[in-house]
């Protein structure tokens, strides 16, 4: 599998809902950047966000671009989140089943063929202004 095809079955995955393919194409000690805010390290990290995340907002993404590097190593990949606020998150407005739309910018690092790091950037305040904070 390619680069750009691990980052396409990865984004895949996430549009079906599918954790557990989505959570397998990780390595175990994935480090994932999470747009500002922290720094995770772990598969058991990222799981417990995505629950988090899939259980105040449901979401897909379209209009996918992947990049590559030479090597396979680094990747970028751009794409439009499509999403509806579901239930409140801690410290942002209230959730009333607001939808959005918002570019995302993704930049990953892969290791024997996973993903070995995520780093996601997208404007928390244009996502605040559509959902009415």
């Amino acid at each position: 599998m390619t680069t750009t095809d691990l980052i396409d079955a990865y984004y895949a995955a996430f549009n079906a809902g599918d954790m557990d393919i989505f959570l397998e194409l990780l390595t175990d000690d994935v480090v994932h950047d999470i747009n500002q805010g922290e720094r995770q390290v772990g598969k058991a990290a990222f799981a417990a966000f995505m629950a988090h995340m899939n259980r105040c907002y449901r979401e897909r993404l379209t209009d996918l671009v992947v990049l590559a590097e030479p090597s396979g190593r680094r990747a970028a990949a751009e794409f439009i989140i499509h999403g509806e606020y579901l239930v409140t998150d801690e410290g942002l407005p209230e959730a009333q089943g607001q939808t959005y739309e918002l570019p995302v910018g993704a930049f990953f690092e892969i290791r024997e063929g996973k993903v070995a790091r995520v780093t996601n950037y997208y404007n928390l305040n244009d996502w605040i202004a559509q959902v009415g904070g």
